[in-house]
């Protein structure tokens, strides 16, 4: 599993972004190969944009999100500008962007659709599974994701767990303590503000 850095950030208030990787190669500011792969795509599947991070043009705006949602997009992660962030912000279509800008795209090329791109310093590969949510974006390889579904759902039962034992006081925070000595802290000399 790797996570997309920081620099992109979600312009949709409310929704979970999950999908299957349809990548997009594009010159900075041109979104003609992403018309065509919002075509090509299926229902679930997410539409990754390599613009070399550039905030110059729009890549996508509200026309393209309509046409998306009406095709059983579920997001689009945009490594550029978008526009009409009003109507990302009022709907539960996820978009993750690096900026907004209100000046529209080329239509030219060249482009390359479902090759292995760069988002953000992260590849992404076609068919990788994309997960998003408010804190962030991470990329599971196709390859890893049955793997990492195990991880996950044990790690739900752990925070469960935890979750619990806080709400009935019997959480053991012992760890703490142990890990401060084990690390030469003297205990004596951390007191209570």
């Amino acid at each position: 599993m790797h996570a997309i850095g920081a620099k992109l950030r979600p312009y949709h208030k409310k929704g979970k972004l999950i999908g299957t990787a349809v990548t997009v190669k594009t010159r900075p500011g041109d979104n003609l190969l992403v018309h065509k792969a919002i075509d090509l795509a299926e229902p679930g599947d997410v539409i990754v944009v390599d613009a070399g991070g550039d905030t110059t043009n729009a890549i996508v705006g509200e026309i393209m999100l309509r046409i998306a949602k009406r095709n059983g997009i579920t997001g689009f992660i945009i490594d550029g500008a978008i526009r009409d962030t009003k109507a990302f912000a009022e709907g539960d279509f996820p978009v993750y962007a690096v900026g907004v800008t209100h000046r529209g795209p080329y239509k030219d090329g060249p482009g390359e659709i479902n090759v292995p791109i760069s988002i953000d310093g992260m590849c992404v590969n076609p068919g990788d599974l994309i997960i998003g949510d408010e804190d962030g974006i991470a990329v599971i390889p196709q390859e890893n994701a049955e793997e990492l579904l195990y991880k996950v759902k044990a790690q739900e039962v752990k925070e469960s767990e935890i979750f619990e034992s806080i709400e009935n006081g019997t959480i053991d925070r012992s760890w703490i303590d142990e890990t401060l000595q084990k690390r030469g802290c003297e205990l004596e000399s951390i007191s209570k503000i």
